[in-house]
C-alpha cells in the first residue's frame, strides 16, 4: 500500500475496504461478544454516521467523542472526518471541571458520549453552551431530552436505502484530522492539532515496522485508551494493515482478554510492561528445583542475546531446547500467539525491556509525543536495541541540540496548539519540534538520557534524573509505587506507595533493601530518608495522568509538609 500517495484517513479505509472480503470480522468488542462489525457493517456505519453529522456541523467544526473503547469509536471517528469535522478524543476519567475546560476551548457543535454514566458528567454543561447542537450516545439513554440526545442505533436504523458508493472527498494531507488535548503534568491541558498527513505519515513508519510480522489476518487487541495519540494513530496503523481488532474490556482483565483472543501485537505504555515484569518475577521467586534452574537459564542465554552477546554452540543448542520448555509455555499465557508488544508513551527501564526479551516477550519500545503524531522512532523486530528507542521512522528528520534536546520536523509534527499562538511558537521554530526531551544518536539510534521537565537540580548545580532513580526503587518488592523529591534541597527523600501484602514490613528491613540501590547510586543521588504514604496515585485522585505518568506537580504540592519534615 503507498500511504505517502492518500490523500487522507478516510480514504485510507476506503482503500483498504475495497481489497477486503466484506463479510470478514473486523471490530469486536471483548466486553459485548455481540457488539462486532464486518468491513461491509463499518463501511455502512460510517456513511449513514456522516449523513447525520453533516445536518450540523460545517467544515472544520469539531466533535467532542467521550467513550471507552469499543467499535463504535472507530466509526465515529471516520464518520466526522467523512462529514468534514475535526475528532475532538477526550479521556472518561476526566471530571465535570476537566469537560468544562475542554467544551469551552473547543466548542463543539456535537459531543459523542458511549452512555449514561458520561452524560452525568457533561449534563449540566450542555445546558449553558448554545453552541453545542446535539449530543449522540452509543447506549440509549433514559430520562434525556430526547430532541437533543439521541442513541446512535436509531440513528443508524433512519438510514435504510443509502448510497454505497464510495464518496469522493476534498479533504487533504494538510488539513486538521484531530485536536487532541495533552495530559499534562500540571495546568490546564493544551489542545494539539494534527493533521491527516501527520497520522498518515505515522501509519508509513508503521506499516513498514510491522510488516515482517503480518499474517493474513493479524489480531490486535487494544486498550490504552483511544483518546491518548498513541493508540488514536495504532488505530489507522490497524486499518492500514486490514488487522482484526479486539477492544479489551478493562486494564484488569487485559491478562483474560489476551487469552480470549490471542492477540499477536499490542501496544502499551511502560506503566504496563513494569506492571508485567513484577507479577512474573514475582511467580518465578516461587518456583523451586529444576524448574528454577530453567527460568534462571532462560533469562541469562535470554539476556545474553538480546544484549548481543556471543552464545557458544551448546548455549545455542540449550536455548533452543528453553525455547520450547519455557518461552513457549510463557507465551501460552499471554493467548499464545503474541508476536510482539510495543511501548511507546514514556521511556521503558532498560532492565524490564531486557527480560521481557529474554523470556520470550519480544517488546519493541519506541517514543513520540502527541505534538508528533505521536510517533518519530521505533526498534524494529530483527534488532531491537533495549537501551534505545530505536531509528526514527521514515519522513521524520530528528537532531540533538547543542542543549541536548531532541528536536523533530517532518509532516508528523503537530500543525500547532488549539487557539495557543505564543505557546506553539515555544516549542515550534522553524519547522523544527522542541521535544522537551534530552538525548543522544548512537548508530542512528535514538536513546532518551532525560526530561527536561523533571530534572532536579541541587544546590550545588548538579543535575539529577529523578525518573531514573524511581526506575531502580520500584524494583524493590514492597514498592508499589514511588516519588523522588529534592529540588534545590541538600539531599534526595523518596515518598513510597507499598504493596498491599508488604504493608507490615519492618522498617530496617526497608532500610536494608534501600541501602542496596544506594550503593549503584552517586552520592547526589542516594536516598537519605524515606516517607510511606496509604493513598496509591491514581488517575481518579488526580496523581496520575490518564497514561498513568504521575502528576509531580500535584503529588508534591499535596505532601509538600511531609517532605518538609525530611529535612
Amino acid at each position: 500500500m503507498q500511504i505517502k500517495n492518500i490523500n487522507n484517513l478516510v480514504e485510507l479505509f476506503f482503500i483498504q475496504y475495497e481489497k477486503q472480503d466484506k463479510n470478514k470480522i473486523f471490530l469486536n468488542s471483548l466486553k459485548d461478544l455481540n457488539n462486532k462489525y464486518s468491513w461491509h457493517d463499518t463501511f455502512i456505519n460510517i456513511i449513514k454516521l456522516s449523513k447525520e453529522i453533516s445536518k450540523y456541523i460545517n467544515k472544520g467544526d469539531r466533535c467532542l467523542l467521550i467513550s471507552e473503547n469499543r467499535p463504535e469509536w472507530m466509526i465515529t471517528d471516520l464518520s466526522i472526518m467523512l462529514a468534514n469535522g475535526i475528532t475532538v478524543p477526550t479521556y472518561t476519567t476526566y471530571v465535570e471541571r476537566d469537560y468544562e475546560y475542554i467544551i469551552d476551548d473547543c466548542t463543539p457543535s456535537i459531543i459523542f458520549i458511549s452512555g449514561f454514566k458520561q452524560y452525568e458528567k457533561i449534563k449540566n454543561i450542555i445546558s449553558k453552551k448554545n453552541f453545542i447542537k446535539k449530543i449522540i450516545s452509543f447506549d440509549y439513554i433514559e430520562n434525556s431530552n430526547i430532541n437533543f440526545c439521541i442513541d446512535l442505533k436509531k440513528i443508524l436504523n433512519s438510514y435504510e436505502n443509502i448510497n454505497t458508493e464510495i464518496p469522493k472527498l476534498e479533504t487533504s494531507r494538510s488539513d486538521p484530522a484531530c485536536i487532541i488535548y495533552t495530559s499534562g503534568t500540571q495546568g490546564n491541558p493544551k489542545g494539539v492539532v494534527l493533521s491527516h498527513g501527520g497520522i498518515l505519515n505515522n501509519c508509513e513508519g508503521g506499516f513498514e515496522l510491522l510488516k515482517p510480522l503480518l499474517s493474513d489476518e493479524t489480531r490486535f487487541l487494544t486498550w490504552l485508551p483511544l483518546s491518548h495519540s498513541y493508540e488514536h494513530t495504532v488505530q489507522f496503523i490497524q486499518i492500514a494493515v486490514a488487522g482484526k481488532v479486539f477492544y479489551a474490556e478493562s486494564i484488569d482483565k487485559l491478562i483474560k482478554n489476551m487469552s480470549d483472543c490471542s492477540p499477536q501485537i499490542m501496544t502499551a505504555v511502560p506503566r504496563f510492561y513494569q506492571n508485567l515484569y513484577q507479577k512474573i518475577n514475582v511467580n518465578f521467586s516461587k518456583t523451586t528445583g529444576l524448574k528454577k534452574a530453567l527460568i534462571s537459564k532462560t533469562i541469562f542465554l535470554g539476556s545474553k542475546k538480546i544484549q548481543k552477546k556471543k552464545l557458544t554452540f551448546l548455549e545455542k543448542f540449550i536455548d533452543k531446547i528453553l525455547d520450547k520448555l519455557v518461552r513457549r509455555k510463557i507465551k501460552k499465557q499471554f493467548g499464545g500467539s503474541l508476536i510482539t508488544f510495543v511501548s511507546g508513551g514514556g521511556a521503558l527501564d532498560k532492565d524490564v525491556g531486557i527480560f521481557l526479551n529474554a523470556i520470550g516477550l519480544p517488546t519493541l519500545q519506541g517514543y513520540g509525543l502527541t505534538e508528533t503524531s505521536p510517533v518519530v522512532s521505533c526498534n524494529p523486530i530483527n534488532d531491537i536495541r533495549v537501551d534505545t528507542v530505536g531509528p526514527a521512522f521514515k519522513g521524520n528528520q530528528v537532531k540533538i541540540a547543542d542543549d541536548g534536546e531532541i528536536l523533530v520536523k517532518g509532516e508528523n509534527v503537530m500543525l500547532g496548539y488549539w487557539k495557543k499562538e505564543e505557546e506553539t511558537k515555544k516549542v515550534l521554530k522553524n519547522g523544527w519540534l522542541y521535544t522537551g526531551d534530552i538525548g543522544v544518536i548512537e548508530n542512528n539510534y535514538l536513546k532518551i538520557t532525560d526530561r527536561k521537565k523533571d530534572i532536579i537540580i541541587t544546590p550545588g548545580g548538579d543535575n539529577i534524573s529523578p525518573v531514573k532513580i524511581e526506575n531502580d526503587l520500584v524494583k524493590l518488592d514492597f514498592v508499589e509505587q514511588v516519588l523522588v523529591y529534592g529540588d534545590n534541597k541538600p539531599y534526595l527523600v523518596a515518598l513510597f506507595v507499598l504493596v498491599e501484602d508488604k504493608k507490615e514490613i519492618q522498617k530496617e528491613e526497608i532500610e536494608e533493601k534501600l541501602k542496596k540501590i544506594n550503593k549503584n547510586l552517586s552520592n547526589i543521588e542516594k536516598i537519605k530518608k524515606y516517607l510511606i504514604v496509604n493513598e496509591k496515585f491514581s488517575i481518579e485522585n488526580g496523581m496520575m495522568t490518564p497514561t498513568l505518568k504521575l502528576k509531580r506537580y500535584k503529588i508534591i504540592q499535596k505532601y509538600k509538609k511531609d517532605f518538609e519534615k525530611l529535612y
